[in-house]
């Protein structure tokens, strides 16, 4: 349903009024997703739904084959380039914004019940970077992690910046916010924590997969505190001498990389 805007003001638009603004005080369970890339995956995704869309008039003719795939009734704002920049609060060259919200999240525990035999786990705790935590779920989804779960400490995947830098992944892998102790959560559903650091007593490449793995990684710099690391496999990833220091993102991806196609399994 295509829907003429020419009116900055008009009210139909209000929820994409001062992104960036609305970004800093959150959307109240809604989400902002931008780009066409991510578009193709928001209208794919299981786990999220869109509410509408809003696009530079000039955007929706070429994107014809992806608003095909959208409910008939789902309202599509076009809007005047002037009108969208003003809309927004800034220049949007892309042209492309969605709104968007999760279908009933499950709760830590009950996503954790529900993963099958095999299943690989990439646990997060205080992960406060946009940019690391969107990288963290494109390699989440790259590797085939079964699921994400995040310490109350963590950033919000579903921040705009966050799933930009996903590539959408934030939008198509299931994710829970831990409500306690990760590792107490981990434990119950019956999974092997192995906790990264540069100073684990197993290296990486003689890690072996167990039934149910969870991958633990801490905040860039302090890393996960040494009551964390006593509870769990800690592993390290051998770097050049006088180098020890990854982007989280990086870590994650080398060693869900390990686990998904060169780790035996126990």
């Amino acid at each position: 349903m295509i829907i003429p805007i020419d009116d900055p003001a008009d009210p139909r638009v209000a929820a994409y009024r001062d992104v960036r603004e609305r970004d800093l005080v959150g959307r109240e369970g809604l989400f902002v997703a931008e780009g066409e890339v991510v578009l193709n995956v928001l209208a794919r995704s299981t786990l999220c739904e869109p509410i509408s869309l809003m696009i530079a008039q000039k955007r929706v003719a070429g994107l014809a084959h992806l608003l095909e795939q959208l409910p008939d009734d789902l309202p599509v704002y076009a809007a005047s380039q002037a009108a969208m920049d003003a809309v927004v609060g800034f220049p949007i060259h892309r042209g492309i914004l969605a709104l968007g919200r999760r279908r009933d999240p499950p709760s830590a525990r009950d996503m954790l019940a529900g993963l099958g035999e095999g299943a690989l786990v990439l646990a997060l705790s205080g992960i406060a970077n946009h940019d690391n935590m969107g990288g963290l779920f494109r390699n989440a989804a790259a590797f085939g992690a079964d699921a994400v779960l995040l310490d109350a400490d963590c950033c919000d995947p579903l921040y705009r910046k966050a799933i930009r830098v996903s590539v959408g992944a934030a939008l198509a892998t299931p994710f829970a916010w831990a409500k306690g102790d990760l590792l107490d959560l981990l434990e119950e559903a019956g999974f092997e924590a192995v906790a990264l650091s540069p100073s684990g007593a197993t290296r990486l490449a003689d890690l072996k997969r167990a039934s149910r793995t969870a991958v633990l990684l801490g905040a860039e710099g302090p890393g996960l505190p040494a009551s964390v690391l006593a509870r769990t496999t800690t592993v390290a990833i051998p770097m050049a001498t006088g180098f020890d220091s990854l982007n989280v993102a990086t870590t994650a991806g080398i060693v869900l990389h390990h686990l998904a196609f060169a780790a035996e399994r126990l």
